[in-house]
């Protein structure tokens, strides 16, 4: 067997583990339950998991066109790349989504701002216009309201105000809901008929608009202009190296400020014990430590990373003590740590700085407003 076939072999098998780990993902999600048993709860099969498909097919759809958007246009800047690498993971003790999605491996050193530019925007743009076909059927598709009860059946008693009754009842963490950016709150006021928009915490059982939604996702985070993400690469092209070295590392500092806003607030040490309050100290601590992991490379200068990290923590706590009802959302911190630890706040130099043409130029910061309009501020709301 050549090398050759042992690669599409590779390639392949892990495309179709990956359609399998989120074919079950995608089941879990929209019939509530898992394949794995749990007490007191029947488990799915295979009927389940034919139905999973309606999620992973789109899903995995948008994914692919995504990749492939970056591999052909590498192919034609003549830029040696990898097919598609993508990572399947279902792990059947709990919800997920299959997939930590997938990669492509640039083999070759790229010089070129403007080939920076046309590789790192081909895949977001691409894969976010099946994004939008993927939505626009799911939100004019839906099924009748009373759908959810064959979910929930324990709903029924309530009606279609479900909402305002059961979830005051639920343990904590019990419900996940889809959170809102401009681009899903357009399809569910302009697109979707409003008597059928389900309750947000039941829109993971609607397997088009949770594709969909992730799409989105997925595609704000491939699109924050930092370091050697998608959003990135088409920044550093926009602006140069120059500016790009002081714009990335502003832009990290405010993501990362906005991710930890309200986690730690100083009126909660004031009313805690003190066991509770050493306790909670000792956590305060530990934030701050992985903090100055995740800055460590800002500079090369380890006492500038820690004087940053202590000013955004001080800052935060500044805001909490004036306004405790003003949170970010923590869940992005350990995108914060993959960032600042793995993929970097710069951006590799190149030989050629040619500025961009006036199409490219068009195209980067509609790439760039596409990231607002997909952006979620809380992607994902837990009861």
């Amino acid at each position: 067997m050549s090398q050759r076939t042992k690669t599409y072999l590779l390639h392949g098998g892990l495309f179709l583990l990956t359609l399998v780990t989120t074919t079950m993902a995608g089941a879990e999600w929209m019939f509530g339950r898992l394949f794995i048993p749990l007490p007191g709860m029947t488990t799915l099969g295979w009927p389940e998991f034919v139905a999973g498909l309606q999620f992973s097919l789109p899903f995995l759809a948008i994914l692919t066109v995504h990749e492939f958007g970056h591999y052909f246009t590498a192919k034609a800047n003549r830029v040696r790349v990898t097919l598609p690498y993508y990572i399947p993971l279902w792990l059947g003790i709990g919800q997920s989504i299959g997939t930590l999605g997938a990669f492509i491996r640039i083999q070759d050193y790229i010089n070129s701002r403007r080939k920076y530019f046309d590789i790192g925007i081909a895949g977001p743009l691409a894969g976010f216009v099946l994004a939008l076909v993927v939505l626009w059927y799911g939100f004019t598709h839906l099924p009748d309201p009373s759908f959810i009860f064959t979910i929930h059946p324990d709903y029924a008693k309530y009606g279609l105000d479900y909402g305002k009754y059961v979830y005051n009842n639920l343990p904590e963490g019990a419900a996940v809901g889809l959170g809102d950016n401009l681009l899903f709150n357009f399809f569910k006021t302009y697109v979707a008929d409003p008597a059928r928009v389900p309750h947000p915490n039941e829109m993971v059982h609607y397997p088009y608009l949770m594709a969909g939604y992730l799409a989105l996702f997925f595609t704000s985070l491939n699109l924050i202009p930092i370091g050697q993400l998608d959003g990135g690469h088409i920044l550093y092209a926009l602006i140069g190296r120059e500016r790009f070295g002081w714009v990335a590392p502003a832009l990290f500092i405010v993501f990362a400020f906005y991710s930890g806003l309200g986690l730690f607030k100083p009126a909660i040490f004031a009313e805690l014990s003190d066991d509770k309050f050493y306790t909670e100290l000792g956590w305060f601590a530990l934030y701050i430590g992985f903090l100055y992991l995740a800055f460590m490379r800002i500079s090369e200068n380890r006492m500038t990373s820690l004087l940053i990290t202590l000013s955004i923590v001080v800052t935060q706590l500044i805001f909490s003590w004036l306004r405790p009802d003003w949170e970010g959302y923590s869940g992005f911190l350990v995108f914060v740590f993959v960032l600042g630890r793995f993929l970097g706040i710069y951006h590799p130099e190149t030989e050629l700085e040619e500025p961009l043409d006036t199409k490219r130029l068009v195209l980067g910061w509609l790439a760039l407003l596409i990231f607002v309009l997909c952006f979620s501020p809380k992607p994902f709301l837990v009861s």
